[in-house]
């Protein structure tokens, strides 16, 4: 066929895709407001937490800020930043989660790994995987995981936060099913070619489940650092505290903290910091993090929890 006539026919698929009937104008036009709505309903409470924190506090006190700062000051933000304390906090925090992630990331592949197999294979299968879902139902509590971790020495340790939730069942099973999904063909053509267990996991399986692995990933990490109340149990001394910890101890002190200060620069400051633009600002501090990592995460989010939650 010529060009000639290629020509003509390539013209009209171009005129048929810009042309669109009314009912579809109508539905694109319906759709984009509602999306829009949709999400302006999501993040409208997050820019209104944001404004009340740089406001001034007697505006922020009186309800008088909507979507934006009154009154603008970094004053709750220097409050909650301006000790030594804060800096060392958050260094125990991004320790916590590097930690952490790792050792969970490591236990629950090898957990995973080995239970997604047949019994033929894995002859000691059921016997953990009730194991495993039996730590799930039953619990021994607060007093004893405390008395375990004081008796073995891990109080004001990196690792009292760490090794008492280093195995998540959850995500086990999570990249459990994943892994059942994967063609079986692939290994044993990896076991023709020689590859034992470790390398059919880390060459074939690992890489074909990154999906599962960043959503697992984000879990994690989430998880580490929202954590405050273990903080506040395994830690005696305020220079152990991970950042939530810290964050919620000077929140739950905050009009204490404010009432005591001695300096006129202080005094004056009373002005500008209150409860409310404290409380709001420890919010956004403590999020920011996740806020930063999560969009990077994200298109790994849906498929990684649908297709490892359904297959297996």
């Amino acid at each position: 066929m010529s060009a000639k006539i290629l020509r003509p026919i390539g013209a009209k698929i171009r005129n048929n895709k810009i042309k669109s009937s009314v009912s579809r104008k109508i539905f694109v036009a319906c759709n984009t407001t509602f999306l829009a709505l949709f999400t302006f309903l999501c993040i409208a409470p997050m820019i209104h937490l944001l404004a009340v924190s740089l406001s001034t506090g007697h505006y922020a006190v009186a309800g008088m800020v909507s979507f934006w700062p009154r009154g603008f000051t970094l004053a709750a933000y220097d409050f909650l930043t301006g000790q030594s304390a804060f800096f060392a906090a958050l260094n125990v925090s991004l320790l916590r989660v590097f930690l952490g992630t790792v050792v969970n990331m490591v236990l629950v592949v090898l957990v995973a790994y080995p239970l997604s197999k047949e019994v033929e294979v894995f002859r000691a299968r059921t016997f953990y995987a009730w194991f495993f879902v039996f730590t799930t139902l039953f619990g021994g509590g607060l007093i004893p995981t405390f008395m375990v971790v004081s008796r073995i020495g891990l109080i004001n340790s990196i690792w009292a936060l760490v090794l008492p939730g280093a195995v998540n069942v959850w995500n086990a099973i999570l990249l459990l099913n994943f892994f059942r999904g994967i063609p079986k063909e692939l290994e044993e053509a990896a076991r023709i070619d020689g590859a034992n267990h470790l390398i059919t996991m880390v060459r074939i399986y690992l890489p074909l489940s990154l999906p599962s692995l960043a959503t697992i990933l984000l879990f994690t990490v989430v998880g580490h650092w929202n954590a405050w109340f273990d903080g506040m149990i395994y830690m005696t001394t305020p220079v152990n505290y991970p950042l939530q910890t810290y964050l919620a101890l000077l929140v739950m002190e905050a009009d204490t903290a404010t009432r005591n200060l001695m300096t006129i620069e202080d005094i004056m400051r009373l002005q500008y910091v209150t409860d409310t633009t404290v409380r709001i600002a420890q919010i956004f501090l403590a999020a920011l993090p996740i806020m930063m990592v999560y969009p990077f995460l994200q298109r790994f989010f849906i498929k990684g929890i649908v297709v490892g939650s359904v297959k297996g």
